[in-house]
């Protein structure tokens, strides 16, 4: 691309002053520092009784004088009362009425040398300018190295310039064969690619492609891949930037970044720009935060993004991309017709689409035969892009560490263990903190297999891993959408589960549960306040979404104070239920609690046949 040069910045008179006074202030500064380094340190010694003494002591080596100043050098360093350091090197005043000739006696009695050049006044001519000057005009070098790239920006420092990433075609070039397990999205976005390509097959019969395509969905989904795949497809410069790096602390650079980016689309068009993490300066106005009105910096840069969409015109080949994970946080003018009017939702993948994806990941990667993506893929639910293109690696480092030519089948089962359930941690529990985490385990996974509506036990560990000392595993046989009362109701009690162990075994209670407490709270406070499962606060919202305004929240102190005693009661129901079960059951929980001690990890077959009950049958894909 062609460099292009802007006109330098015209010169301002208060500007020239503040650096004529800025140089002025670093020459005084640093001839002065210079002037002190130069100058030799002397010590000022009173000429009576010091001196004499000193001289009389035979402690003087040399002295030079002119008028009524003695220069001189003592033997040994010396002190005088007062000083602050010790030197060999000393200064005196000759008082008017002293006798010279006396002194002069002295100091031939003694074998001074009397020197006949002038006082010390400091170094060398050539070295003061030296050392006084240099810094300066190095320092006066840089500012102008400085100035003169500050002068072909078009803003001071180059603070406004955006700092897009631009992707050309033909380099790291993704596209829609790079993306797979979200064929929804793809499909519409094939019109956008088609326009990018044609734009004047759209133009002849009067449409016009939308300005602005929103996606979103939650983190590592592929709306980033999507979007450069969409840049691929159409073979157009691809310009991308996060929403955070367009707010500085300076007011007015975020916005003066978005028309320094929108220019730089325009001159490349058709081109894509695509800006990520779209809710750092697109929430909502009224729940921004920034607290000052028009001056704020978020909501000069949303004003800016706003005006430039709508400068686009029929003629102009830019397509807007932005990515959220919080579509409900934003501003409803980005979502109006004629800005992001077409809206994008990118979910996690299927069972089928979560193969395709690990197809995509292991292009590269040498698989055993005993590899199945198909199995891998169903083991792996609510897993998005990233975390199987993470899986993908993990099994690929394992592999290398063993000094295989293969990823084998055992290498994802081990990577998946250690993304869903952690790593191990390699700490010794003593006897009574094992048997009591085995019993924690065990009180997991039997509620789980007992009460209808629970997701199978797949695993039971009471080995280390993560913050935790033990894991129980549990996930559906497929993808899950949509929970029942009665499943979310299963959910709370496995949880409950293992506390409710501790207190029937050992008849006390232990930090352990603090994470299960956490999950029991969320969940059924959004059963009563969120999804309507209470029959008493019924079927009304009375908590806020996540992200959402705090200040807009009309719930009175009353439903709020009713809210939190459903949600007690809620638990404190649930609790006694499996406590109760446990009591009943205390032969089974024994079983399983004494396996974990011997085995430490129990697989699904296992557990089952431990607890003496059959496994649950697989449901259909379909």
């Amino acid at each position: 691309m062609n460099e292009r040069r802007f006109p330098r910045l015209p010169s301002r008179p208060w500007r020239i002053a503040f650096y004529i006074v800025v140089i002025a202030v670093m020459l005084g500064a640093n001839y002065w520092g210079a002037h002190r380094v130069t100058q030799e340190t002397r010590i000022r010694v009173p000429y009576s009784p010091f001196f004499l003494r000193e001289l009389r002591a035979a402690n003087v080596v040399s002295v030079t004088s002119t008028a009524s100043e003695l220069q001189g050098t003592f033997a040994q360093a010396t002190k005088p009362a007062g000083a602050s350091t010790s030197s060999t090197r000393f200064v005196t005043q000759i008082p008017s009425f002293a006798d010279t000739n006396q002194l002069s006696r002295l100091l031939q009695a003694h074998g001074v040398v009397v020197n006949a050049k002038p006082l010390d006044t400091g170094g060398p001519l050539w070295e003061s300018l030296l050392l006084g000057f240099g810094p300066t005009i190095v320092l006066l070098l840089l500012l102008f190295w400085i100035f003169r790239r500050m002068s072909g920006s078009r803003t001071a420092g180059a603070l406004g310039r955006a700092r897009a990433k631009r992707y050309q075609p033909g380099r790291e070039t993704v596209t829609f064969a790079d993306v797979a397990g979200i064929d929804e999205a793809k499909q519409e976005l094939t019109e956008i690619v088609d326009f990018l390509r044609d734009p004047e097959k759209y133009r002849r019969l009067g449409g016009r492609i939308p300005r602005g395509v929103l996606l979103s969905g939650p983190p590592g989904t592929g709306k980033t891949l999507l979007a450069r795949a969409v840049a691929g497809e159409a073979g157009a410069p691809f310009f991308s930037m996060s929403a955070s790096e367009f707010v500085e602390a300076i007011v007015g650079v975020g916005a003066s970044r978005v028309r320094d980016l929108f220019r730089q689309a325009k001159q490349e068009s058709p081109a894509i720009v695509f800006i990520d993490e779209l809710d750092a300066v697109g929430r909502a106005r009224s729940s921004a935060g920034g607290g000052f009105g028009g001056s704020d910096e978020r909501e000069q840069t949303l004003n800016q993004i706003l005006t430039e969409m709508d400068g686009f015109d029929s003629t102009t080949s830019v397509i807007v991309l932005g990515a959220t994970n919080r579509i409900d946080v934003l501003d409803q003018a980005l979502l109006r017709p004629g800005r992001f009017d077409r809206r994008v939702a990118v979910l996690p993948p299927d069972r089928d689409g979560r193969r395709l994806i690990l197809e995509v990941h292991t292009r590269d990667v040498p698989l055993g035969p005993d590899v199945d993506l198909e199995r891998i893929a169903a083991t792996t639910p609510g897993m998005v892009g990233a975390d199987l293109a993470n899986l993908v690696n993990e099994a690929a480092l394992l592999a290398a560490r063993s000094d295989r030519g293969e990823v084998m089948s055992g290498d994802f089962a081990q990577s998946l263990e250690k993304i869903i359930l952690g790593a191990e941690r390699k700490i010794m529990l003593t006897p009574a903190d094992r048997r009591r985490t085995a019993y924690h385990e065990a009180g997991h996974a039997l509620v789980g297999m007992l009460t209808p509506g629970s997701d199978p036990v797949r695993k039971i560990t009471i080995v280390p891993r993560g913050q935790a000392l033990g894991v129980t595993l549990s996930s559906p046989d497929i993808d899950r959408f949509n929970y029942t009362r009665a499943e979310l109701e299963a959910r709370v009690k496995m949880a409950l589960g293992g506390r409710a162990a501790e207190e029937l075994v050992f008849g006390d209670q232990t930090t352990g549960a603090e994470g299960d407490i956490d999950v029991v709270t969320q969940l059924v406070r959004h059963m009563v306040g969120r999804w309507g499962m209470n029959d008493t606060i019924g079927m009304v919202a009375v908590i806020p979404r996540d992200g959402g305004n705090p200040w807009g929240d009309l719930t009175s102190p009353r439903t709020l104070e009713l809210l939190d005693e459903e949600v007690r009661r809620t638990v404190e129901v649930a609790h006694d239920e499996v406590l109760a079960l446990l009591a009943a059951e205390r032969t089974r929980l024994d079983a399983l609690a004494d396996a974990l001690l011997e085995r430490e990890t129990l697989d699904q077959i296992d557990a089952y046949r431990i607890a003496g009950l059959a496994e649950p049958e697989a449901l259909p894909v379909d």
